[in-house]
């Protein structure tokens, strides 16, 4: 059994910060990649950005120079610093890990989301 629990969402004011929090619980292996989608209303959700198990990152073009991703020293954990908020940020974002459960196959799991709310 694994579990993905986010926090740190909210409402900020445009140009604010907010940082994500993101921990995977369980019979865990490993972790090869963790990262956020976020979707807004009426829109396709969108990978945010990720971090894989070597530390490389991809960022999606809206958010380069804004967010940064990083790994707790717990390597289970993930961060999504995010700065220079816009209202097109506002979005329900979704943290999402691919891991090894119990050296099982590589499997993807989601966490249970959190609101981003940008006010202009």
């Amino acid at each position: 059994q694994v579990q993905l629990v986010e926090s740190g969402g909210g409402l900020v004011q445009a140009g604010g910060s907010l940082r994500l929090s993101c921990a995977a619980s369980g019979s865990i292996s490993s972790i090869s990649t963790m990262g956020w989608y976020r979707q807004a209303p009426g829109k396709q959700r969108e990978l945010v950005a990720r971090i894989r198990s070597s530390n490389n990152t991809d960022y999606a073009d809206s958010v380069k120079g804004r967010f940064t991703i990083s790994r707790g020293s717990a390597s289970n954990t993930a961060y999504l610093q995010m700065n220079s908020l816009k209202a097109e940020d506002t979005a329900e974002y979704y943290c999402y890990a691919i891991l090894l459960v119990d050296h099982g196959p590589l499997s993807q799991y989601w966490a249970q989301g959190t609101q981003v709310t940008v006010s202009s």
